[in-house]
């Protein structure tokens, strides 16, 4: 049975993808050796670290006034090297938006910076909308702000302007609608919900922001070391580099983001059509602030939760349980997924008595 994966992350990926990363580990490119094993400064590794920042720059329309590196540590690992490298050491003070479990990780850490104003929440509403009415002026170092809330299914389909330097963390939604780029100044991602495999964050910024905190950066925390060393300093996860770029180039061949956010809007308009016009569902967060990567819904009448997840179930569906924190169901309909398996969810909604 074919099985259809709506998993938050690590997440489905083309099948090409796992084609062909699976025949890199066995033989890379012919060389007789696995990707695996082979050196990280080798000539057969080097074009796709290359390749891997380019294709980030080209598909989000960047010059080179920005720079991709390719990071461990996981997205968690930028809620501390953001202040680092932004808050200034005397007086630093910064902007942040509380719009889900992830932003408010984000603010905890870079309390331990400097002063922290939390210009705008929904926490208080478990985070069920984004907040719009706030301003943010040139006296903060940096706006922080979370693009999709994955556990609490938001999205900011707007963005402030602002007088500072905007950071955005977009592991849950990048590359999946068109948006203007340059608006940001620094913008990361954990792979694993959109781009690749878990095990490296990509960080994307403005060259021209860095340098200006005033403090003593350790060397793997600094931005700008890593950009001097081609994000290379120290050995970088060849693998899931490698899987990232042929899943850029992927939805580089199949029409760049432009494409991928109208796939992307067919899918949502679908599952969420359904969720309104069924009896048995209700969407958990604001209409106007709907995510389009993670569905977040859940049952009107919970005596019937049995006979759904025995229907998803046989119906081949997998990891639609809702995050723990909040139960109910989320159905993630990153890039990866196609629209037959959205469909298959909404008959199955549609077959619930």
């Amino acid at each position: 049975m074919k099985k259809h994966n709506f998993s938050a992350g690590p997440c489905i990926l083309p099948q090409e993808v796992f084609q062909k990363s699976a025949e890199a580990i066995l033989d890379f490119h012919g060389i007789g050796l696995s990707l695996l094993e082979i050196s990280h400064r080798s000539k057969d590794f080097l074009p796709v670290m290359e390749e891997a920042r380019a294709i980030v720059k080209r598909l989000m329309k960047l010059g080179d006034d920005y720079e991709v590196l390719y990071l461990g540590g996981g997205a968690s690992m930028q809620f501390c090297m953001v202040p680092f490298n932004l808050m200034k050491k005397d007086g630093g003070k910064a902007a942040y938006l509380d719009t889900g479990t992830w932003a408010n990780n984000a603010i905890k850490e870079a309390k331990k910076f400097g002063t922290v104003d939390v210009v705008g929440s929904s926490k208080d509403d478990n985070y069920k909308f984004i907040p719009k009415d706030y301003k943010v002026g040139s006296e903060y170092d940096y706006l922080h702000c979370t693009s999709n809330n994955t556990i609490y299914g938001t999205e900011m389909h707007q963005f402030p302007e602002v007088d500072c330097p905007m950071v955005c963390d977009m592991s849950s939604d990048i590359f999946s609608n068109d948006r203007d780029y340059t608006k940001f100044d620094l913008m990361y991602a954990g792979a694993q919900k959109n781009m690749g495999p878990a095990g490296v964050t990509v960080v994307v910024v403005k060259k021209e922001i860095l340098g200006k905190s005033g403090r003593d950066i350790p060397s793997m925390l600094d931005y700008q070391k890593h950009i001097d060393k081609d994000s290379m300093y120290n050995t970088p996860p060849v693998f899931p580099i490698y899987t990232t770029l042929l899943t850029l180039q992927h939805l580089e061949n199949n029409g760049g983001i432009e494409a991928a956010e109208e796939r992307n809007k067919q899918k949502a308009k679908l599952l969420y059509d359904e969720i309104d016009n069924n009896e048995n569902f209700v969407g958990m967060a604001a209409k106007e602030d709907r995510s389009l990567m993670n569905v977040c819904f859940d049952l009107t009448d919970q005596s019937k939760k049995e006979a759904f997840d025995k229907l998803w179930k046989d119906a081949g569906i997998n990891g639609l349980n809702g995050h723990r924190s909040i139960g109910g169901y989320r159905a993630s309909i990153y890039n990866a997924l196609p629209l037959e398996s959205v469909q298959v969810l909404v008959d199955v909604m549609k077959s619930l008595d």
